[in-house]
């Protein structure tokens, strides 16, 4: 299958892109796990007590949330790749601050900064949509979803050694620098995206999200020190409940809202994020039971007594896994389809968590599990933005998969609370010190098991996938003409694509024609909002296609169709506008 067309399409991107894209993911999950070998010398580091040096965590986990699913919007607004460079700017700002103090409240500052380049990778996944040919996009989604595992994974050694022979400071001198690098291969290889929301910034939707998701996350995250049943913990979560309630009507009646709710109640946008809730819940324990069970000594009858460099190294397989998982992912997904994926990927999770409990025993058997688990959260990771991106308009893919994103981050909210709480009520005490057991490292693991369980109860409510390869356009049939767009959407064998202008921007409303060799009509289309267009071709051969629309000049592109049974993308980008004679 061939075609040809002197046009150069606006989304075309180097080889180079995905890489690079990936790159900036991992740099922003590493700020995740970057403090976790020095947790617990942070009361030490920072000259205070413990509950107020765990604020150095919760605040990036805090403005992380707010800001997935603000930048997303933004995005899709003003400019993917513009919001993605802003994010990683304000986490090398926060990386300098935080490395040029030992003061409590100005670390809290540099963290909180930090964690606003959360909203990258759904920046990232926009990008990749708007810009990646379709046989490409699969496995490019599916890595840079992974990332927040992968750049998780391997931090923890990375930051072991750094932590183990250096200053701590060093550690956000080096997260500094890697922002700063993946900032200039972004403006280097990078372009932007041509795709732009209609409407504006929703600032009080923003500001009511963000102040119901603060209400919701600190009591989550706090509550083991507050007390769950004490009356800071039940307000907040109440006020919580109020907020987000508020803020829902107020985002139903919105004509521009932050996060349209409608396609977030579509049966495959909801279930997706249930599902990675649970998945989010999943990977965190893992995360926090390995590294401690590792590092215990051997005295305890049960620990590993590893070094934390080698703790972190006996981790790294479950982020080495997932990142070659992506590959895997997209055969498996260009077959069956991104569902299926998800739920082989949750099964394979059962299978790492299940047999991790009997797998407790020595250094090699926890790097097993690891990959085990490694591999079946890749390929649940992968599968949820496929999922996402099939169920919302490409306008609103920055937004969606923001909020797609924060719903894994409150499932490692969620995690590591109830993990926490797990491990220190079931703790045995020794001079003063709680020491975790190898029971409650087996509690966490059926928790876990539970969670995926759930998960997997969520997925297979999901809607019943289209056929591999299958495109899904959101169309609107609005007049005959467009309903007749639609109707040709379901056949494979055609021409599919954007109707572009001059300056990238999707042209809607453009009429397309099919011309054949002989020169007459073979079929024809009118582009959508979002400038696509579908056209079946009654046989294989070469063909033209003729687009025009007001304000631009006419353009006739001529393409070629072997009569497989898939459609041939291809972009038309208009001329400027027409002078009269």
């Amino acid at each position: 299958m061939t075609h040809t067309t002197t046009d150069q399409p606006a989304r075309r991107a180097s080889g180079a892109v995905v890489p690079v894209l990936a790159f900036a993911g991992i740099v922003v999950a590493v700020m995740q796990t970057l403090l976790v070998p020095v947790i617990k010398d942070l009361p030490q580091l920072l000259h205070t007590a413990p509950s107020n040096a765990t604020w150095v965590l919760t605040s990036t986990l805090l403005s992380g949330a707010v800001a997935t699913p603000i930048m997303g919007r933004l995005g899709d607004l003003y400019g993917k790749r513009r919001m993605l460079i802003l994010s990683l700017a304000v986490m090398v700002v926060g990386a300098l601050v935080s490395a040029l103090t030992s003061q409590l409240l100005t670390m809290i500052v540099g963290r909180t900064l930090q964690g606003f380049a959360m909203g990258a990778i759904p920046l990232g996944i926009g990008l990749m949509r708007d810009m990646l040919p379709r046989e490409r996009l699969g496995s490019a989604m599916a890595l840079m979803s992974s990332s927040i595992g992968v750049g998780g994974g391997l931090a923890l050694p990375a930051a072991a050694l750094v932590a183990q022979h250096t200053d701590w400071h060093a550690l956000f001198y080096g997260a500094a620098g890697l922002g700063a690098l993946s900032i200039v291969l972004t403006l280097l290889v990078v372009p932007e995206s041509p795709m732009r929301a209609k409407g504006s910034f929703d600032l009080l939707g923003a500001l009511g999200l963000s102040t119901g998701l603060v209400l919701l996350l600190l009591p989550i995250t706090k509550g083991s020190d507050w007390g769950w049943s004490s009356g800071r913990t039940l307000g907040l979560f109440a006020a919580s409940v109020v907020v987000l309630l508020l803020w829902g009507l107020f985002e139903l009646r919105h004509r521009a809202p932050l996060v349209d709710l409608r396609t977030t109640a579509r049966p495959a946008v909801l279930f997706t994020n249930l599902a990675s809730i649970m998945v989010g819940v999943a990977f965190y324990v893992v995360s926090l039971v390995l590294p401690q069970l590792l590092q215990l000594p051997k005295a305890t009858g049960y620990g590993l007594g590893q070094s934390m460099v080698v703790a972190g190294l006996c981790v790294a397989p479950l982020g080495l896994t997932m990142m070659f998982t992506a590959p895997v992912y997209a055969r498996l997904s260009a077959k069956y389809g991104p569902k299926t994926t998800l739920i082989l990927g949750l099964l394979i999770i059962a299978l790492g968590y299940g047999g991790g409990l009997g797998l407790m025993d020595a250094a090699w058997q926890t790097i097993v599990t690891s990959v085990v688990l490694g591999a079946g959260i890749g390929l649940a990771y992968s599968s949820l933005p496929a999922l996402i991106v099939g169920a919302v308009p490409a306008s609103e893919t920055g937004a969606a998969n923001g909020l797609n994103t924060l719903m894994r981050s409150i499932g490692t909210s969620v995690s590591s609370a109830v993990i926490g709480m797990v491990l220190a009520n079931t703790a045995n005490n020794v001079g003063g010190i709680a020491i975790p057991t190898m029971h409650g490292f087996r509690v966490s693991f059926l928790i876990a098991t539970a969670a995926v369980a759930a998960g997997l109860l969520m997925a297979l409510f999901l809607p019943k996938a289209p056929r591999p390869g299958q495109q899904h356009t959101q169309l609107r049939a609005s007049s005959e003409e467009d309903a007749s767009l639609e109707r040709a959407e379901e056949v494979l064998r055609g021409f599919r694509g954007r109707v572009l202008g001059a300056d990238g921007v999707p042209v809607a409303r453009a009429k397309v024609t099919l011309i054949d060799r002989r020169g007459r009509q073979a079929g024809a289309a009118v582009s959508d909002e979002d400038g696509g267009y579908v056209l079946a071709v009654p046989a294989q051969g070469a063909y033209v296609l003729a687009a025009r629309a007001a304000g631009h000049g006419p353009l006739a592109s001529s393409a070629t169709h072997s009569g497989e049974e898939r459609a041939v993308d291809l972009d038309l980008s208009l001329p400027g506008e027409t002078v009269s004679a």
